[in-house]
């Protein structure tokens, strides 16, 4: 593919990410479906997991170490329209607006950590990331107004969901996640790494974008509570 194709196919896959648009379900994978494999990482890099259980709606996964390239977290009462903005920052920043002048390959997913705040008009708290592939992972790419998160292991419950990501459908989707788990040992886990101030207590939960914007079937989104255990 040419560099001004390659170039537009990634500018069009952030874009799908903003749009909110046509929420058509795969008919084939409804909501709460588990072990879906998105297809984007056929094409580009994931990062690797365990898959520690399966669940009614839900399953949970361990995760090594990983690293994210993240946004300011940004106040808005949409995470559609806060994302927005994002996007275009990490955009710039795989094409080379780094302090390497390094282009970085497109991964999946993008991930948006979302954390209610006391904002006025109930506004919640957007920390928008990209992954950072793994041959850029001993040294990522500082950028201006752009931080690394490096990730330690760590669990992370999911709940898969089908169609575009919307503000209607994600708290939805977190909510439905939460209310699958209740009564478990993973709730119990997930609770207390919130207490410990541990994984996961940053953020309410994190929405994880799968998909370019000409896939109209098969989409993967996913609804992320992580947190810590004891191995």
């Amino acid at each position: 593919m040419a560099a001004d194709g390659l170039s537009f196919f990634k500018l069009s896959f952030l874009l799908s990410l903003l749009s909110g648009g046509s929420n058509v379900l795969d008919p084939i994978f409804g909501p709460g479906q588990v072990g879906k494999f998105p297809p984007s990482c056929n094409r580009i890099e994931c990062p690797k997991y365990e898959l520690i259980h399966a669940g009614n709606g839900y399953e949970i996964r361990r995760y090594d170490t990983t690293v994210w390239i993240s946004t300011k977290p940004i106040q808005d009462i949409s995470l559609v329209d806060a994302t927005r903005t994002a996007f275009f920052q990490l955009f710039d920043y795989i094409q080379g607006k780094n302090k390497y002048n390094q282009k970085i390959e497109m991964t999946a997913p993008v991930i948006s950590q979302v954390s209610p705040s006391d904002g006025p008009l109930c506004e919640s708290s957007f920390t928008v990331s990209f992954y950072v592939p793994k041959k850029n992972q001993p040294d990522p790419a500082p950028a201006e107004n752009l931080h690394i998160q490096k990730w330690s292991p760590r669990y992370v419950a999911v709940r898969q969901f089908s169609g575009f990501v919307s503000d209607s459908t994600v708290g939805e989707e977190a909510a439905a996640l939460s209310a699958s788990l209740e009564g478990t040992a993973w709730a119990h886990a997930i609770e207390k790494s919130k207490e410990d101030g541990g994984v996961g207590s940053d953020s309410a939960y994190t929405v994880a974008q799968y998909n370019s914007p000409f896939e109209f079937t098969g989409r993967v989104n996913e609804i992320w509570l992580p947190f810590q255990m004891d191995d």
